[in-house]
Protein backbone atom coordinates (compact mmCIF):
# COMPACT_ATOMS: atom_id res chain seq x y z
CA UNK A 1 0.00 0.00 0.00
CA UNK A 2 1.21 3.43 -0.92
CA UNK A 3 0.09 6.08 1.26
CA UNK A 4 2.12 8.73 -0.25
CA UNK A 5 0.93 7.95 -4.01
CA UNK A 6 -2.82 8.79 -2.39
CA UNK A 7 -1.39 11.66 -0.90
CA UNK A 8 0.59 12.86 -3.97
CA UNK A 9 -3.04 12.51 -6.09
CA UNK A 10 -4.21 15.59 -4.53
CA UNK A 11 -1.11 17.52 -5.57
CA UNK A 12 -0.57 16.14 -8.84
CA UNK A 13 -4.74 15.62 -10.31
CA UNK A 14 -5.05 18.20 -13.24
CA UNK A 15 -5.71 18.59 -16.85
CA UNK A 16 -2.37 17.31 -18.09
CA UNK A 17 0.24 15.94 -15.26
CA UNK A 18 3.99 14.87 -16.01
CA UNK A 19 4.32 10.85 -14.79
CA UNK A 20 7.19 9.04 -14.12
CA UNK A 21 7.75 6.32 -11.02
CA UNK A 22 9.77 8.55 -8.71
CA UNK A 23 7.36 10.68 -6.47
CA UNK A 24 7.89 14.15 -5.43
CA UNK A 25 6.67 12.77 -1.41
CA UNK A 26 8.22 9.22 0.02
CA UNK A 27 6.72 6.25 -1.33
CA UNK A 28 5.89 4.21 1.15
CA UNK A 29 4.17 0.55 1.69
CA UNK A 30 3.38 0.92 5.54
CA UNK A 31 1.57 0.72 7.71
CA UNK A 32 -0.31 -1.97 5.84
CA UNK A 33 0.83 -4.96 4.92
CA UNK A 34 0.23 -5.23 1.19
CA UNK A 35 2.63 -3.38 -1.08
CA UNK A 36 2.24 -1.43 -4.42
CA UNK A 37 2.73 -1.79 -7.68
CA UNK A 38 5.07 1.27 -8.44
CA UNK A 39 8.72 1.25 -7.00
CA UNK A 40 10.58 4.03 -5.37
CA UNK A 41 12.12 5.35 -8.01
CA UNK A 42 15.79 5.10 -9.53
CA UNK A 43 18.29 6.27 -6.88
CA UNK A 44 15.74 6.13 -3.90
CA UNK A 45 16.72 4.53 -0.63
CA UNK A 46 14.33 4.22 1.57
CA UNK A 47 13.88 2.58 5.13
CA UNK A 48 10.09 1.80 6.20
CA UNK A 49 10.18 -0.01 9.97
CA UNK A 50 8.06 0.20 13.01
CA UNK A 51 7.40 -1.56 16.58
CA UNK A 52 4.41 -3.68 17.43
CA UNK A 53 2.95 -5.57 20.44
CA UNK A 54 -0.02 -7.52 20.75
CA UNK A 55 -1.57 -11.00 22.08
CA UNK A 56 -2.75 -13.97 20.68
CA UNK A 57 -5.17 -16.07 22.99
CA UNK A 58 -6.15 -19.84 21.98
CA UNK A 59 -9.02 -20.67 23.37
CA UNK A 60 -8.74 -24.79 22.73
CA UNK A 61 -5.13 -24.90 23.76
CA UNK A 62 -5.52 -22.62 26.57
CA UNK A 63 -2.82 -20.92 26.50
CA UNK A 64 -2.20 -16.73 25.70
CA UNK A 65 0.93 -15.57 23.89
CA UNK A 66 2.38 -12.44 24.83
CA UNK A 67 4.15 -11.01 21.60
CA UNK A 68 6.12 -7.60 20.80
CA UNK A 69 8.35 -7.39 17.60
CA UNK A 70 10.29 -4.48 15.18
CA UNK A 71 9.16 -5.07 11.21
CA UNK A 72 11.32 -3.61 8.75
CA UNK A 73 11.50 -3.07 4.73
CA UNK A 74 14.71 -1.66 3.12
CA UNK A 75 13.79 -0.61 -0.68
CA UNK A 76 15.90 0.63 -3.82
CA UNK A 77 15.18 1.53 -6.95
CA UNK A 78 18.14 1.15 -9.46
CA UNK A 79 18.41 0.86 -13.16
CA UNK A 80 15.09 0.95 -14.64
CA UNK A 81 12.14 3.24 -13.14
CA UNK A 82 9.91 0.14 -12.79
CA UNK A 83 12.54 -1.88 -10.87
CA UNK A 84 12.83 -2.10 -7.19
CA UNK A 85 15.27 -4.78 -4.66
CA UNK A 86 13.86 -4.84 -1.20
CA UNK A 87 14.66 -6.78 2.17
CA UNK A 88 11.33 -7.32 3.67
CA UNK A 89 11.72 -9.27 7.61
CA UNK A 90 10.65 -9.44 11.06
CA UNK A 91 11.96 -9.93 14.88
CA UNK A 92 9.79 -11.26 16.82
CA UNK A 93 9.63 -12.08 20.67
CA UNK A 94 6.75 -14.15 21.75
CA UNK A 95 6.03 -15.66 25.21
CA UNK A 96 3.11 -18.20 25.83
CA UNK A 97 1.85 -18.82 28.56
CA UNK A 98 -0.04 -21.61 29.50
CA UNK A 99 -1.28 -24.67 32.96
CA UNK A 100 0.63 -27.58 33.63
CA UNK A 101 -1.16 -29.67 36.62
CA UNK A 102 -2.42 -26.45 38.37
CA UNK A 103 0.71 -24.22 37.99
CA UNK A 104 0.95 -21.81 35.52
CA UNK A 105 4.28 -21.71 32.97
CA UNK A 106 5.62 -19.91 30.41
CA UNK A 107 7.91 -20.51 27.26
CA UNK A 108 9.61 -17.74 25.33
CA UNK A 109 11.13 -17.65 21.91
CA UNK A 110 13.06 -14.79 19.67
CA UNK A 111 14.16 -14.92 16.51
CA UNK A 112 13.96 -13.54 12.74
CA UNK A 113 10.35 -14.49 12.10
CA UNK A 114 10.32 -13.29 8.51
CA UNK A 115 13.33 -12.32 6.15
CA UNK A 116 12.58 -11.91 2.33
CA UNK A 117 14.62 -10.63 -0.05
CA UNK A 118 13.31 -9.97 -3.44
CA UNK A 119 12.52 -8.12 -6.48
CA UNK A 120 9.75 -5.63 -7.98
CA UNK A 121 9.54 -5.01 -11.72
CA UNK A 122 6.43 -3.01 -13.03
CA UNK A 123 4.38 -4.60 -15.83
CA UNK A 124 2.22 -2.81 -16.63
CA UNK A 125 1.38 0.86 -16.17
CA UNK A 126 -2.16 2.44 -17.37
CA UNK A 127 -1.41 5.88 -16.62
CA UNK A 128 2.09 5.87 -18.40
CA UNK A 129 0.47 6.24 -21.85
CA UNK A 130 -2.79 7.71 -21.39
CA UNK A 131 -4.87 9.82 -23.93
CA UNK A 132 -6.87 12.94 -23.58
CA UNK A 133 -10.46 11.88 -22.88
CA UNK A 134 -12.02 14.22 -25.37
CA UNK A 135 -14.84 16.61 -24.69
CA UNK A 136 -18.05 16.35 -26.14
CA UNK A 137 -19.27 19.65 -26.83
CA UNK A 138 -23.02 18.42 -28.06
CA UNK A 139 -23.68 16.20 -25.15
CA UNK A 140 -23.15 16.88 -21.59
CA UNK A 141 -24.75 13.07 -20.98
CA UNK A 142 -21.50 11.62 -22.77
CA UNK A 143 -18.77 13.74 -20.72
CA UNK A 144 -20.26 12.40 -17.46
CA UNK A 145 -20.48 9.27 -18.87
CA UNK A 146 -18.49 6.00 -16.45
CA UNK A 147 -14.78 6.45 -17.97
CA UNK A 148 -14.05 2.37 -17.54
CA UNK A 149 -10.84 2.90 -18.73
CA UNK A 150 -9.84 4.17 -14.87
CA UNK A 151 -10.45 0.42 -13.63
CA UNK A 152 -7.82 -0.81 -15.56
CA UNK A 153 -4.46 -1.33 -12.47
CA UNK A 154 -1.06 -1.10 -12.88
CA UNK A 155 0.33 -3.97 -12.76
CA UNK A 156 3.51 -5.53 -11.04
CA UNK A 157 4.93 -8.95 -10.28
CA UNK A 158 7.33 -9.64 -7.14
CA UNK A 159 9.78 -12.76 -6.92
CA UNK A 160 12.18 -13.19 -3.70
CA UNK A 161 13.32 -15.70 -1.21
CA UNK A 162 12.70 -16.17 2.37
CA UNK A 163 15.98 -17.06 4.34
CA UNK A 164 16.46 -18.30 8.09
CA UNK A 165 19.06 -20.25 9.87
CA UNK A 166 18.42 -23.69 10.49
CA UNK A 167 17.69 -23.57 14.56
CA UNK A 168 15.13 -20.83 13.71
CA UNK A 169 12.64 -21.79 16.12
CA UNK A 170 9.46 -19.69 13.87
CA UNK A 171 10.33 -22.75 11.18
CA UNK A 172 8.37 -25.48 10.98
CA UNK A 173 9.67 -29.51 10.74
CA UNK A 174 10.99 -30.00 7.34
CA UNK A 175 11.02 -26.65 6.29
CA UNK A 176 13.91 -25.03 4.68
CA UNK A 177 16.19 -22.37 5.14
CA UNK A 178 15.52 -20.98 1.70
CA UNK A 179 12.23 -20.89 0.00
CA UNK A 180 10.31 -19.13 -2.76
CA UNK A 181 8.04 -16.34 -2.30
CA UNK A 182 5.89 -14.77 -5.57
CA UNK A 183 3.13 -11.89 -5.65
CA UNK A 184 0.64 -10.55 -7.82
CA UNK A 185 0.46 -7.00 -7.29
CA UNK A 186 -1.91 -4.55 -8.49
CA UNK A 187 -3.08 -1.09 -8.14
CA UNK A 188 -5.54 1.83 -8.81
CA UNK A 189 -5.59 5.69 -8.76
CA UNK A 190 -8.73 6.58 -8.23
CA UNK A 191 -9.71 10.72 -8.67
CA UNK A 192 -10.12 11.70 -4.98
CA UNK A 193 -7.45 10.60 -3.21
CA UNK A 194 -8.27 7.15 -3.33
CA UNK A 195 -5.86 4.06 -3.78
CA UNK A 196 -6.97 0.28 -4.41
CA UNK A 197 -4.22 -2.69 -4.02
CA UNK A 198 -4.05 -6.21 -3.77
CA UNK A 199 -1.49 -8.74 -3.18
CA UNK A 200 -2.08 -12.63 -4.37
CA UNK A 201 0.98 -14.14 -2.80
CA UNK A 202 2.34 -17.75 -2.65
CA UNK A 203 4.94 -17.83 -0.41
CA UNK A 204 7.30 -21.10 0.72
CA UNK A 205 6.29 -22.99 -2.56
CA UNK A 206 7.28 -26.70 -2.76
CA UNK A 207 7.36 -26.96 0.81
CA UNK A 208 5.03 -28.97 2.93
CA UNK A 209 3.36 -26.76 4.36
CA UNK A 210 3.11 -23.13 1.58
CA UNK A 211 0.74 -20.42 1.95
CA UNK A 212 -1.47 -18.30 -0.17
CA UNK A 213 -2.43 -14.92 0.96
CA UNK A 214 -4.87 -12.62 -0.82
CA UNK A 215 -4.59 -8.44 0.70
CA UNK A 216 -6.77 -5.83 -0.54
CA UNK A 217 -5.71 -2.31 0.87
CA UNK A 218 -8.21 0.70 0.67
CA UNK A 219 -6.01 4.22 1.31
CA UNK A 220 -7.67 7.49 1.11
CA UNK A 221 -6.15 11.10 1.74
CA UNK A 222 -7.67 13.37 3.46
CA UNK A 223 -5.13 16.23 2.93
CA UNK A 224 -1.87 16.70 1.31
CA UNK A 225 -0.50 15.55 4.68
CA UNK A 226 -3.06 12.85 6.17
CA UNK A 227 -4.28 9.90 4.96
CA UNK A 228 -5.90 6.36 6.70
CA UNK A 229 -6.18 3.00 4.84
CA UNK A 230 -8.35 -0.35 5.82
CA UNK A 231 -7.06 -3.89 4.69
CA UNK A 232 -8.35 -6.66 4.69
CA UNK A 233 -5.94 -10.21 4.56
CA UNK A 234 -6.97 -14.46 4.36
CA UNK A 235 -4.30 -16.62 4.25
CA UNK A 236 -4.55 -19.95 3.39
CA UNK A 237 -2.75 -23.20 5.02
CA UNK A 238 -2.58 -26.16 6.65
CA UNK A 239 -0.43 -25.26 9.39
CA UNK A 240 -2.09 -21.71 10.10
CA UNK A 241 -4.94 -20.25 8.26
CA UNK A 242 -6.78 -16.77 8.90
CA UNK A 243 -8.49 -13.74 8.40
CA UNK A 244 -7.28 -10.43 9.55
CA UNK A 245 -8.59 -6.77 9.14
CA UNK A 246 -6.07 -4.04 9.82
CA UNK A 247 -7.21 -0.40 10.02
CA UNK A 248 -4.46 2.53 10.64
CA UNK A 249 -3.61 6.25 9.61
CA UNK A 250 -0.16 7.91 8.58
CA UNK A 251 0.35 11.72 8.49
CA UNK A 252 3.58 13.47 6.51
CA UNK A 253 5.99 15.37 8.29
CA UNK A 254 8.47 16.33 5.77
CA UNK A 255 8.61 15.28 2.09
CA UNK A 256 10.80 12.20 2.97
CA UNK A 257 9.72 11.37 6.29
CA UNK A 258 6.47 9.25 7.25
CA UNK A 259 4.88 8.05 10.82
CA UNK A 260 1.93 5.86 11.43
CA UNK A 261 0.24 4.07 13.52
CA UNK A 262 -2.08 1.34 12.95
CA UNK A 263 -3.81 -2.07 14.44
CA UNK A 264 -5.14 -5.46 13.85
CA UNK A 265 -7.92 -8.05 14.98
CA UNK A 266 -9.20 -11.61 13.51
CA UNK A 267 -11.92 -13.51 13.44
CA UNK A 268 -11.55 -16.71 14.85
CA UNK A 269 -10.11 -17.42 18.27
CA UNK A 270 -7.56 -20.62 17.76
CA UNK A 271 -6.26 -18.32 18.20
CA UNK A 272 -8.42 -14.74 18.84
CA UNK A 273 -5.43 -11.77 18.03
CA UNK A 274 -4.83 -8.20 18.37
CA UNK A 275 -1.90 -5.93 17.39
CA UNK A 276 -0.74 -2.53 17.85
CA UNK A 277 1.94 -1.07 15.70
CA UNK A 278 3.96 2.41 15.59
CA UNK A 279 6.26 3.07 12.33
CA UNK A 280 8.10 5.51 10.35
CA UNK A 281 9.47 5.77 6.65
CA UNK A 282 12.06 7.44 5.74
CA UNK A 283 14.18 8.40 2.27
CA UNK A 284 17.46 8.54 1.14
CA UNK A 285 16.54 10.36 -2.14
CA UNK A 286 19.15 10.47 -4.61
CA UNK A 287 16.91 10.26 -7.83
CA UNK A 288 18.75 12.13 -10.77
CA UNK A 289 16.61 12.32 -13.59
CA UNK A 290 12.49 11.63 -14.27
CA UNK A 291 11.52 9.14 -16.91
CA UNK A 292 8.56 11.68 -17.75
CA UNK A 293 5.68 11.00 -19.97
CA UNK A 294 3.37 13.50 -20.70
CA UNK A 295 -0.30 12.47 -19.99
CA UNK A 296 -3.76 13.71 -19.98
CA UNK A 297 -5.95 13.01 -17.26
CA UNK A 298 -8.35 10.23 -17.38
CA UNK A 299 -10.21 10.28 -13.94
Amino acid sequence: MQFSRALSLLLFFGSFVSYAQYTETINSNRPGNSQGAFSVGTGVLQLETGGKFGEDEHELLNTTTDLWGVEYELRYGFWLEELEVNLNGSFLSSTTNYIVAGAERSHEIRDFDRNTLGVKYLLYDPYKNGVERKVDLYSWKANQRFNWKQLLPAVSLYAGVNFAMDDNPYLYAEEGQFTPRVALITQNNWAGGWVFVTNIIADKIGQEFPTYTGIATLTHSFSSKFAAFGEFQTIISDVYSDEIARGGLAYLFHKNFQMDVSGLVNFKDTPSRWQVALGVSYRLDMHKQDQYLERADEL
